[in-house]
This record gives C-alpha cells, sequence and structure tokens, in this order.
C-alpha cells in the first residue's frame, strides 16, 4: 500500500506528467467529436463535416500513441511519429475518395447542420491547439499531435466556409472542395512529419556510432 501511495504521490511530479494529462484531455474531446461529427455529417449528406470527423478519429488514434510512447526512449517517439503521419496518409486518401463519390451521385449537404456543428467542433479545437502550443516543439511526438490541432482548427473553418458556400449557392461543390482540401491540408502535415521523423532518426543512428567509437 505504501509503494502505491509512494507511485501516485510522484506521478504529478513526472516530467510528463502536465503533457499526459493534456493529451488524455484532447484524446477524450477528439473521440467525441468523432461521434458528432461522423452522425451528423452523415445525416445531412456533407463531405467536409465526414472528412473532418475522419480527421478526427486518426487525431484520437494520433493522441493515444503519443500518449503510449511518451515515457519511451526518443528513438520510440519518433517511430511513433512515421505510425502516426502513416495514418493521417491514409485518411487523406479516404476523403478524396468519399469526395469522388459525391461528385458520381451529386449530394447536396444540409448547410444549417454543417454551420451549427463545425462551429461546435471549432470551439473544441481551438481548445486543444491552446493546451497542446506550449509542448509543440518539444519532439517530433508532441509536435505531431500540435498539428494534428491546429489541422483541426483549419478544417472547421473550412466546414463553416463550406456551410456557407452551399447555403449561398444551393450546390454540393463548396462541400467537395472543401473536403479535399482538408485531405491535402492532412496529407501535407504527414510529409512534413515524416520528413522531422527522418532527421531525428539520423540523429538517433549518428549518436549510436558516436557511442559505439
Amino acid at each position: 500500500m505504501s509503494d502505491a501511495c509512494c507511485h501516485l504521490e510522484g506521478e504529478p511530479s513526472s516530467p510528463h506528467g502536465p503533457k499526459r494529462n493534456i493529451l488524455w484531455t484532447v484524446l477524450v474531446l477528439n473521440l467525441i467529436m468523432f461521434f458528432v461529427e461522423g452522425i451528423s455529417g452523415w445525416l445531412a449528406q456533407s463531405n467536409a463535416l465526414m472528412a473532418d470527423a475522419l480527421d478526427m478519429l486518426g487525431d484520437a488514434t494520433i493522441y493515444g500513441f503519443s500518449l503510449f510512447v511518451i515515457q519511451l526512449a526518443p528513438i520510440w517517439r519518433t517511430r511513433s511519429g512515421i505510425l502516426k503521419a502513416t495514418i493521417m496518409s491514409i485518411f487523406a486518401f479516404g476523403i478524396l475518395g468519399s469526395a469522388i463519390y459525391r461528385v458520381y451521385y451529386h449530394v447536396v449537404p444540409v448547410a444549417s447542420a454543417m454551420g451549427i456543428v463545425g462551429g461546435l467542433a471549432l470551439a473544441i479545437n481551438l481548445f486543444c491547439a491552446y493546451l497542446l502550443l506550449r509542448f509543440r516543439d518539444d519532439d517530433v511526438n508532441m509536435r505531431s499531435a500540435w498539428l494534428c490541432s491546429r489541422n483541426d482548427v483549419l478544417a472547421n473553418l473550412g466546414v463553416l466556409a463550406a456551410a456557407a458556400g452551399v447555403a449561398w449557392t444551393g450546390s454540393h461543390w463548396p462541400d467537395l472542395a472543401v473536403g479535399a482540401a482538408i485531405a491535402g491540408l492532412i496529407l501535407h502535415s504527414s510529409l512534413g512529419i515524416f520528413k522531422d521523423a527522418g532527421v531525428e532518426m539520423e540523429n538517433h543512428q549518428n549518436n549510436r556510432h558516436a557511442a559505439n567509437k
């Protein structure tokens, strides 16, 4: 019992304690918004909302990986960054596939639902981005988490723009264009994470060679 108490007392003083708490917070918020946006996007037939929902699910997965590797050796955090970038790329291509489907079937979304849900998601993601901001330069693990949160804010602004465009034109093209733009943003960020992770992997290898000498 005393050992358990000592462990609990030492946890808040861990250097990774604040990061862990913030990652848990943004993980839970992203999972909640994934279900809200996913259900709303399906009912409203909105490619932009569905794209944002898939982005939320991908981000929740990424935050989960970040929590898992936060206390492991730096090399594992770098490897996690590569895995997370791969997940982001897969979701980006999935969003593009959904856009192609909606172009073919000429599905016009419900603009009012897009505006309401997009506004709620924007408020939550601004809060998440603020929480992650001070840790964005710590390592590739936290940088990838912050990039996901920043992308969410930009995607939410895009959803609101798409809602206004659909309401104004009565066409599905603003919704499809924003969905494709979200996919491009996710893909661009994943390439950036691949690049950062590659640099860190090279640094790890150089340090290992120097230590062996």
